[in-house]
């Protein structure tokens, strides 16, 4: 009987690894995670592109505002 519950826990670990993913099918899933890795990168860095682009229009908004307020004053001054 002993021998018997040996063979049945050694075929059912047999089964059990069988059962598991193939190389291909891990090689595919690596594949897959890898693409939505990548395709996230992808998008960080566009935000981030994008969100430097927003900040040097601003800053360069707000300079041009400043140095026209600066040229304003100065006429201003020469007036009085």
């Amino acid at each position: 009987m002993k021998k018997f519950l040996q063979f049945s826990v050694a075929a059912a670990i047999v089964a059990l690894v069988a059962c598991g993913p193939s190389a291909e099918e891990k090689a595919k899933e690596q594949a897959r995670l890898d693409s939505i890795k990548a395709d996230s990168i992808k998008k960080v860095q566009e935000d981030s592109l994008k969100g430097v682009a927003e900040k040097a229009k601003a800053d360069s908004a707000a300079k041009a505002d400043s140095a026209a307020k600066g040229a304003a004053d100065v006429k201003g001054a020469k007036k009085k």
